[in-house]
């Protein structure tokens, strides 16, 4: 099962830090001037980088009745609320993610009009079947998402129901 031969040293987990960049199909229908399908082209965030996208759409107040008092749990502490936006943050990481489309591209938001990263993957695959499919696509290429079926598979199912 595991390699017991090999000494036990530290050097074996001390990888070099870079960046790695990963393909992934477009949605159907994203092709080229030829009709050829487009690559996406994702960086893969590390964990760190992933958690942090993630406590910036994290909010935590005191939580209060409806007359604005502080409610307090046991031992006499106050308690917090924590509000958290996942749905933004995912679409933040996907942006941030994503390397083509760079969707932090200047010229690319002000064709959408939008200010703000988290907002462009709704601009750019407004349809849910393009948006599901691009989420799907990054986040498994982060190791975020699950190997589910594939967009083929997920079209026949609906046909068939």
């Amino acid at each position: 099962m595991y390699n017991t031969s090999t000494s036990k040293s530290l050097k074996y987990f001390m990888r070099e830090q870079k960046d790695e960049t990963v393909e992934v199909p477009a949605p159907k229908g994203f092709v080229d001037d030829e009709g050829k399908p487009i690559m996406m082209e994702v960086k893969v965030l590390t964990n760190k980088r992933v958690q942090e996208i993630f406590a910036a759409y994290r909010k935590r107040k005191i939580a209060t009745n409806e007359k604005g008092v502080p409610y307090i749990g046991p031992g006499g502490e106050v308690v917090f609320q924590t509000d958290r936006d996942t749905p933004r943050a995912i679409r933040h990481i996907i942006a941030e993610a994503l390397v083509f489309p760079n969707l932090k591209d200047k010229e690319i938001m002000e064709h959408y009009n939008c200010a703000d990263i988290s907002e462009m993957t709704q601009h750019v695959f407004p349809r849910s079947d393009e948006y599901a499919h691009v989420s799907r696509m990054v986040l498994n290429a982060l190791g975020l998402g699950d190997e589910g079926p594939s967009d083929d598979d997920l079209i026949d199912d609906a046909k068939n129901s």
